[in-house]
């Protein structure tokens, strides 16, 4: 299981060069916050975007919102000075896009180490080709630093020549050998974006598939999908009332001494009672989340 609880329902991305929108981002309902410097970044405002980004950082005033910001792949020329200076920016990870080796997640690791990157600040993954998807087992165990995998389903698709249908079946084996690849290692994962901002009903049921699968949470790339992004990840009032039935009833029952305890005609036991942990722990960091806003 994922190595901390921590919510990541919904992350967002902003674009590093608008910086009205790094303000509004301090006030936004996202677990999590992805200051872009690459795809949404056209090139003569990379430099730009680089300073306002770690700037922003910097100054703080985002609360409890996860800030990670996305660098450029190291094969560009701005790839190197983005990773130099996000490792003194005080962000709590950096994003390598374009990953296809554990080699490119250990290279990054190196130059954060180089400049000053404490320990605190880890590594996100871009999945976004076929081969980061067939290494993604290497990538997730490269390094103790890696936190989360991210599925780049928009620049997936392009190189796998593949619809975007509502069901998503093009898409499953990838989803799926991710998804073994972060549990295997404890690392957090999410689903990639849903493009039509239009498409109310099948945004709920792309979070809906992804809830189910596994994901920890969905990125996103408009406010107005925050809302039903965060009520889908949230666990359910009854899922959490019952979680805290179990884990006091199999107290109980260890403290008699028994290993199996039933309640409400359900055998309940230890593996049980770990995903019950996580369930009451999920919603209790929500909560102190929401109410720090």
């Amino acid at each position: 299981m994922p190595k901390s609880v921590r919510p990541r329902r919904s992350v967002l991305y902003m674009p590093g060069s608008n910086a009205r929108a790094l303000e509004k981002a301090r006030t936004l309902a996202a677990d999590g916050l992805i200051l872009d410097l690459e795809d949404a970044v056209a090139p003569d405002a990379k430099e730009l975007a680089r300073k306002q980004v770690c700037e922003a950082v910097a100054a703080g005033g985002f609360g409890m919102r996860e800030l990670i910001i996305r660098v450029n792949a190291l094969s560009t020329k701005w790839g190197y000075e983005d990773i130099a200076l996000a490792s003194k920016s005080g962000a709590d990870a950096l994003l390598l896009p374009k990953v296809e080796s554990a080699d490119a997640i250990r290279h990054m690791e190196s130059i954060m180490r180089a400049n000053g990157a404490p320990e605190s600040m880890t590594i996100w993954a871009m999945m976004e080709t076929p081969r980061s998807i067939l290494e993604s087992q290497r990538i997730a165990e490269s390094t103790p630093r890696m936190e989360c995998l991210v599925m780049g389903t928009s620049d997936l698709a392009k190189e796998l020549d593949c619809a975007h249908t509502h069901e998503r079946l093009p898409f499953m084996a990838s989803l799926g050998l991710c998804l073994l690849a972060a549990r295997a290692a404890g690392l957090a994962i999410l689903d990639g974006v849903y493009l039509d901002l239009n498409d109310e009903a099948g945004f709920e049921f792309a979070c809906r598939q992804g809830h189910e699968l596994g994901f920890d949470g969905k990125t996103l790339i408009h406010p107005k999908q925050l809302g039903p992004c965060n009520k889908v990840f949230t666990p359910r009032p009854e899922d959490v009332a019952w979680s805290r039935r179990i884990i006091e009833a199999y107290a109980a029952a260890a403290a008699r001494g028994e290993g199996v305890v039933v309640v409400d005609g359900r055998l309940v036991e230890n593996l049980h009672v770990e995903s019950a942990l996580r369930v009451v722990g999920m919603a209790d960091a929500i909560t102190r989340m929401e109410a720090a806003g």
